[in-house]
């Protein structure tokens, strides 16, 4: 038999290769981003690469140079990172009105997180009326009751975001005790507990409480202790505007580390600051009482928002007795002359047995009245307190007195308290993330009847902007990291806060070279400039800068959720 030399020819099996993979079938996504620098929340470096969404979430991440998308968006030049967290969002009223959240999401802020001491629920019909007669420039019905309740309206009603939320503190003690400067029966706190365990079920994040205000004035650390027991049943945080920020900081944080051991519960402050000149060289004793703490095993963190001017009302200039009982008793004892000597009195006399804003701003210049609720006295926003307290031949401690009554209300103010230099020191602490402390606006129809911080607009594209590009405070990656991941992290929220497979699609794509800032004190409402894209579980809410008028915001959930998971 003859043996025969076999002849190997390459071309057929590079063929049959070539076949092969050309039957496999492209990686199809419902949408592609392309091309972009992402960013993707962990703190890591960031790299050039894309981003496959299917539905509502992230299936691929990385080069997928030879996929295809129904929707592709080429994200050169452009950062690529998860949808923004506000920590601190008083979007309440603003996503009933309109639930664009037009000031939010041209931000890239994906989430509101709600509940600084009041919450939209639980509430009882006579809270619903006081509600209804308070109501300002925005007028809504109130057919809800409990929080989850609420935020179920919000989004069956359609809104751009997902929204979130504590319970309030406050809103637990009006439902039970009312406005009394006392503290609760043991029966009233039972209820206000099963208030707490019944939220915690449906969803919250934990207990919210803004303690400079009256009524929340009223209440003693083991009233907040026995509150946050059970929101630590659940995993839930304790988040509080602190009893002071000024005066009595230390103090007031030492309050809040003690809630924190006492319950068992991670604990936050909400909008860190140093009220007032006279106290911002404190800023080194907070860092080390936090990070005493944090030491010790207690897991404390802080938000922020970056300006050093914050916004609340006339009332945050008047001692809490005057308020007790709510605005129309507030309202009544300032027309007494004998109450309104003391009043005067006290408003004048510096202390620390309460926080007055007035005294921590130094001067009644450094007071801007922005919101008001009469039509009559809407000419004089924008004015400062000074300058009213001038055309009408008064003091200005008379002014806000004869202001709030004549408004009906505690009237928008916005104080100048804060250093810059602190502000930027805060920003690079371990553990700061950011919230607004303001509403989602428009910049047209009925937002435009009053003036807002220009926080409402742009906190977010600040950081980015002026404290990331401009002055390199921090890093880009650093700052998205606390806008994300970290928030996300410290509520306990599943599946957010980062590009990563199998999380919600929640991505915003902005031009690192143009977000920016535009609002300002004397024109707020202005929206921030270089975000491109934004998506919300999937689904674009913002094209090249524009809204695409879809609503898919969601509610979030916190881990005592008892519903489907």
């Amino acid at each position: 038999m003859t043996n025969r030399m076999k002849t190997f020819h390459p071309f057929p099996f590079f063929l049959c290769l070539m076949l092969f993979f050309g039957c496999q079938e492209q990686q199809q996504f419902d949408v592609l981003i392309k091309n972009g620098h992402i960013v993707d929340g962990s703190n890591s470096p960031s790299f050039v690469g894309d981003v496959g969404i299917n539905a509502d979430t992230i299936v691929a991440i990385g080069n997928l140079k030879n996929a295809k998308g129904h929707l592709e968006i080429d994200a050169t030049g452009n950062v690529v990172a998860p949808g923004f967290i506000n920590m601190l969002s008083w979007a309440v009223e603003s996503l009933i009105e309109d639930g664009r959240s037009m000031s939010d999401i041209k931000q890239g802020v994906t989430l509101e997180v709600f509940g600084e001491g009041w919450s939209m629920g639980p509430l009882n019909e006579k809270m619903k009326k006081e509600e209804l007669e308070s109501q300002g420039d925005i007028k809504f019905g109130i057919p809800w009751t409990t929080l989850d309740e609420y935020l179920e309206h919000l989004t069956e009603k359609g809104i751009s975001p997902n929204v979130a939320s504590f319970v309030g503190a406050t809103t637990l003690r009006i439902h039970t005790v009312g406005y009394e400067d006392r503290p609760p029966t043991a029966q009233e706190l039972d209820s206000m507990k099963l208030m707490v365990k019944q939220a915690m079920e449906d969803g919250a994040l934990g207990v919210g409480s803004s303690l400079i205000y009256a009524p929340a004035f009223y209440s003693s650390t083991e009233e907040l202790i026995e509150l946050c027991k059970v929101a630590s049943e659940y995993n839930g945080m304790y988040i509080s505007h602190m009893r002071s920020e000024g005066e009595k900081l230390l103090e007031s944080l030492d309050e809040l580390i003690e809630i924190a051991d006492k319950a068992d519960i991670r604990a936050e402050i909400y909008h860190l600051k140093q009220s007032g000149k006279a106290n911002w060289d404190k800023f080194d004793a907070v860092v080390a009482k936090v990070d005493s703490a944090r030491a010790a095993g207690l897991k404390i963190t802080a938000n922020m928002y970056n300006y050093v001017a914050g916004a609340t009302g006339l009332d945050a200039s008047m001692p809490p007795w005057v308020q007790e009982g709510g605005y129309e008793k507030w309202a009544e004892r300032l027309q007494d002359q004998e109450i309104r000597k003391q009043v005067l009195k006290e408003m004048t006399t510096p202390t620390d047995a309460w926080e007055s804003l007035m005294q921590a701003a130094g001067d009644p210049s450094k007071i801007l009245l922005v919101g008001f609720k009469n039509d009559s006295l809407k000419y004089l926003t924008g004015k400062t307190l000074k300058e009213v307290a001038e055309m009408r031949g008064l003091s200005p401690e008379e002014t806000a007195m004869d202001l709030v009554i004549e408004d009906g209300s505690r009237v928008g103010t916005i104080y100048f308290l804060m250093s810059e230099e602190n502000v930027k020191k805060q920003m690079a602490l371990l553990w700061m993330s950011f919230g607004s402390d303001g509403g989602s606006l428009a910049s047209e129809g009925v937002f435009l009847k009053s003036n807002t911080h220009p926080r409402a607009y742009g906190n977010v594209a600040r950081l980015l902007g002026k404290y990331v590009r401009d002055e390199q405070v921090i890093s880009l990656e650093e700052a998205i990291h606390k806008l994300t991941k970290m928030p996300a992290t410290n509520l306990r929220i599943k599946k957010r806060g980062e590009l990563a497979v199998g999380n919600y699609a929640d991505v915003a794509v902005f031009d690192p070279k143009t977000i920016k800032d535009l609002a300002t004190f004397e024109n707020p409402h202005q929206y921030a400039t270089g975000m491109e894209h934004v998506f919300v579980n999937g689904t674009q809410v913002l094209e090249h800068g524009e809204h695409t008028g879809k609503f898919p915001g969601r509610v979030v959930r916190g881990p005592g959720w008892k519903g489907d998971k």
